[in-house]
C-alpha cells in the first residue's frame, strides 16, 4: 500500500482535498477506511463479492455527497452509515415474508466459555453470514450497530414483533452453531 498523503494532512484537510477533487486523497480516504467498511458490508452480505459490490456502491454515494458532511461528529461514523443504509436498500422486504413469525422456546443451556474463546473471527463471521437473511439483518442492525427493534422495524418496513422473533431466532441458530462446533471440539 502507498504512503497515505493523509499522513501529513490530518482528516479534516484530507476530507477537504477530496471534495476539491483531489484523486490521490479520495484514494487515500478510500484505503483508510475501506477495510473496516468492508467488515460491516460483509455483516448484511450474504457472501464476499455481494460484500465489495455494497461498499462500492456506498463508497460512490459517500464521495458524490462528501460536501453535505458536517464535520460534527465522526467521520468513520457517517461513513459507516452510508455502508448500513447501503446494505439495507439491497435487502428486499421480501426476505422476511418467507420466514416463520413467532417466537420460540431458546436453547437455555450454557455454553463452555473455552468455546467461545476458541472461535475464530472468521468462523464467528461465517456463523453469522450462514443466518438467513431476515435474521442476520435484524441480529446485525440490533447486536452489532444498536439500533432499537423500533428502528430496525422502521428501517426494514416491518413490525416490531417481527424484528424481537427475528433477534430471538438468530440467536437461537448461533447457539446451536456454537454448540455444534463445542461438540467438533471435544
Amino acid at each position: 500500500m502507498s504512503p497515505l498523503k493523509s499522513n501529513i494532512l490530518n482528516e479534516k484537510e484530507l476530507i477537504k482535498a477530496c471534495i476539491s477533487g483531489d484523486r490521490k486523497c479520495q484514494r487515500d480516504l478510500f484505503e483508510l477506511h475501506a477495510p473496516k467498511m468492508m467488515v460491516v458490508c460483509r455483516r448484511y452480505a450474504r457472501h464476499h463479492l455481494e460484500a465489495q459490490d455494497i461498499m462500492q456502491e456506498g463508497f460512490i454515494k459517500m464521495f458524490r455527497n462528501l460536501e453535505k458532511f458536517q464535520f460534527e461528529g465522526s467521520f468513520e461514523g457517517w461513513v459507516r452509515k452510508i455502508m448500513i443504509n447501503t446494505a439495507l436498500k439491497k435487502v428486499s422486504r421480501k426476505s422476511f415474508t418467507h420466514e416463520k413469525i413467532g417466537i420460540d422456546e431458546t436453547y437455555q443451556g450454557s455454553i463452555e466459555s473455552t468455546v467461545l474463546s476458541n472461535l475464530g473471527e472468521e468462523e464467528l463471521l461465517g456463523m453469522i453470514e450462514s443466518l438467513p437473511e431476515g435474521y442476520r439483518i435484524v441480529f446485525n442492525m440490533y447486536v452489532i450497530e444498536g439500533f432499537s427493534h423500533k428502528e430496525i422495524g422502521e428501517k426494514l418496513g416491518i413490525g416490531e414483533s417481527t424484528s424481537r422473533s427475528q433477534l430471538v431466532k438468530a440467536r437461537r441458530i448461533l447457539q446451536e452453531k456454537v454448540l455444534d462446533s463445542q461438540k467438533i471440539a471435544v
